[in-house]
């Protein structure tokens, strides 16, 4: 196995904690080695909250109990660290940027009535109501790593 510096590892623990990845496990990684660098694969098992589409507000403030479950969990030593720079890092515009990136086609949704602006702004909310409370999923991060330590 390759073993990743705590910083890395801390990145992409504050990652899937941030978009709800409930699948970077010891039984499922979703990371190779390809060409001698890391390729973080296979993210749809994040932002689970779309399943329960009208309940998006609870989920931008959940905890993120199956944190505990992430492989890298316990090279995960700078998580406050980390999440101070990405909260300078991400801000509203480039957050707003990346779900514009999302394909209108994905938005054309038969079960709703709202357009894909409206579902665009959903997301957008749900990702800058949680950078804006990443306390709460940093600190059940940490809580988790200090059981696994």
């Amino acid at each position: 196995m390759t073993k990743l510096s705590p910083e890395l590892s801390s990145q992409i623990v504050w990652l899937d904690a941030f978009i709800t990845n409930v699948d970077r496990t010891f039984r499922n990684t979703n990371m190779l080695i390809w060409h001698k660098e890391l390729w973080l694969i296979d993210h749809g098992a994040s932002l689970y909250f779309h399943h329960s589409w009208n309940t998006w507000k609870t989920h931008a403030k959940s905890p993120f109990a199956l944190i505990k479950d992430h492989v890298l969990l316990p090279q995960a030593s700078e998580l406050v660290a980390t999440d101070l720079a990405f909260r300078k890092l991400l801000t509203k515009e480039i957050l707003q940027d990346i779900v514009n990136y999302i394909p209108e086609d994905w938005l054309h949704w038969e079960d709703t009535e709202q357009t894909p602006d409206e579902i665009r702004a959903v997301y957008f909310q749900f990702l800058w109501t949680r950078l804006n409370h990443s306390e709460i999923f940093i600190n059940e991060a940490q809580n988790a790593r200090e059981k696994l330590i």
